[in-house]
């Protein structure tokens, strides 16, 4: 099996070529970035299934670069590279949504296998556990009709690009209409019992599902209703 292209974002040259060789060796195909703007460029220009992502880079951090990433793919693991090891760069790396930390000085056979772990889980919460393998190839949201295969969402005229965790935030809701879903189950269904972050990652999720979505037609909300204090219901409403 074809192993993945990795993205190593890292500013210092000599851990950079290191970290090159070190992967190359292994069978990876590998991508370098020096800061993060960089580092945001090749991440929109080339097909990677891995970030290998530095904290402290010039220009935009590592933590910058990691809310970027985020916001467009939900599901492409990250690894975080941080010098200071201590407790407080882990967990804002992790809320962040960064898939697992390594501390410098690392040992290359330590990172590889993160890598591996990383990778590993990621396919097997792709293909086998995850609740996007249950997922019909169509349903409707909201009046709107959405296309699992190609993750979109089509809302009258307009279509819109769906992440994996919107698809499966989406499906989610279609299977409980007028039920209303504290934040933790939310999370815990899309995100796994095992995510580090905050709630406040489903709320901007929901957020920009809203936007895609857009008010039914003849209605002034989306089908998406905040609860206050607890979490949303999706009330699906007539069809546009």
């Amino acid at each position: 099996m074809k192993k993945a292209k990795i993205l190593v974002a890292e500013d210092d040259a000599n851990i950079r070529n290191g970290l090159v060789d070190a992967l190359e060796s292994e069978g990876y195909t590998v991508v370098t970035a020096g800061d993060g703007a960089q580092t945001e460029a090749l991440f929109r220009q080339e097909n990677v299934g891995l970030v290998i992502l530095d904290i402290m880079m010039p220009g935009k951090s590592g933590y910058d670069v990691c809310r970027t990433i985020r916001a467009a793919d939900a599901e492409l693991p990250i690894i975080m590279l941080t010098a200071k090891g201590e407790e407080i760069d882990k967990v804002v790396g992790l809320q962040l949504g960064a898939d697992d930390y390594v501390t410098k000085p690392f040992g290359v056979h330590e990172l590889l296998a993160r890598i591996e772990a990383v990778l590993r889980r990621s396919r097997r919460d792709g293909k086998g556990r995850g609740c996007a393998s249950r997922i019909p190839d169509h349903f409707t949201f909201g009046g709107a009709d959405v296309d699992a295969r190609q993750y979109r969402i089509r809302c009258g005229r307009a279509t819109h690009d769906l992440s994996a965790r919107e698809l499966r935030l989406l499906h989610y809701f279609s299977e409980r209409p007028n039920e209303v879903l504290s934040r933790d189950e939310l999370l815990n269904a899309v995100w796994g019992i095992e995510y580090y972050g905050t709630t406040r990652t489903l709320d901007q999720h929901i957020a920009q599902l809203r936007k895609k979505i857009g008010p039914r037609r003849g209605a002034r909300e989306s089908p998406i209703v905040t609860v206050h204090g607890v979490g949303y219901r999706y009330q699906p409403g007539a069809t546009r």
